[in-house]
């Protein structure tokens, strides 16, 4: 059984905050974080067993349950894999960190945590802020060494990851939460009519705080390969170009994790900074 498991190429430790996680590479190219690493990352007690079919103990709690969404239900399989020492290991794909992360902060927001809860939730307030500024898959990369092999010939390797050499089939990638929370923190009015006539600096927005923060290089390929209508607008969502199995989870993640810091602030100045501060970035122009 073991020969049919996927082998690490590469594997290494994780420091977030105080804590210490293994992670790993497998030869496919998915970053792991170890089933006991994300129960450290989340100071959770690991446990064997779950109350809930699937769903890993972590985040198995029924006051969580009306805040699993498709994005989380996509990585809670566990992955095994064969390690370097020849021993087969268990994980998820790094991404979970950061969505669980945002299901604790959701349910902290609507009142469904408990008292023994509140520890995880700041927990994960804490690991949404240091996974955000660089993103879970670079710091796996990192962690590992991975990065050394991954930037040689560096943009055509990632532009290929992440843009489709097919226009793909339209599916909503941006989910309403995004534009309720940028509505919210405008103080606009937040209908189905606003939401279809919506600001053009809307979607400036989402290029500098969402596809801006996808490897350098690939923004400016998705706009080289997206035709313009005869009034000079993108006739297609950047999206529909990026690959499905690269590109639309590192979109996922970014647009998780931007939602996640608007839940947090008090309005658009109030998101912009904690955007910048935890991004190390630069004021962000509001207008342009």
């Amino acid at each position: 059984m073991a020969k049919n498991k996927l082998k690490s190429t590469h594997e290494g430790q994780l420091t977030i905050g105080n804590v210490v996680v293994d992670v790993a590479v497998l030869e496919d190219g998915k970053r792991i974080i170890t089933q006991t690493g994300v129960f450290k990352a989340l100071d959770r007690p690991v446990r064997g067993t779950t109350r809930i079919d699937q769903i890993p103990t972590f985040m198995d709690a029924k006051g969580l349950q009306p805040f699993v969404n498709e994005d989380l239900i996509s990585v809670i399989n566990k992955v095994e894999f064969i390690g370097k020492d020849g021993k087969v290991n268990e994980g998820y794909d790094a991404s979970i960190l950061p969505l669980v992360a945002d299901l604790y902060l959701q349910a902290r927001s609507a009142g469904a945590l408990t008292k023994a809860q509140f520890d995880t939730a700041n927990k994960a307030e804490i690991l949404v802020r240091s996974l955000a500024k660089v993103g879970i898959a670079a710091l796996v990369d990192e962690a590992t060494g991975y990065q050394y092999e991954r930037e040689r010939d560096a943009l055509q390797v990632i532009l290929k990851q992440y843009i489709s050499e097919e226009l793909l089939p339209w599916q909503q990638r941006f989910p309403h939460e995004f534009y309720r929370q940028i509505f919210r923190l405008n103080g606009w009015e937040y209908t189905v009519d606003n939401l279809k006539s919506r600001p053009g600096v809307v979607g400036t927005w989402t290029n500098k705080y969402i596809y801006k923060q996808l490897p350098n290089g690939v923004l400016e390929e998705l706009k080289k390969q997206t035709p313009k209508d005869d009034k000079g607008r993108l006739s297609e969502h950047l999206h529909r170009r990026l690959t499905p199995d690269v590109g639309h989870p590192n979109l996922n993640n970014q647009i998780v994790s931007v939602i996640t810091i608007m839940k947090l602030s008090k309005n658009w100045k109030d998101f912009d900074k904690k955007f910048n501060d935890i991004f190390g970035q630069t004021s962000l122009d509001l207008e342009d």
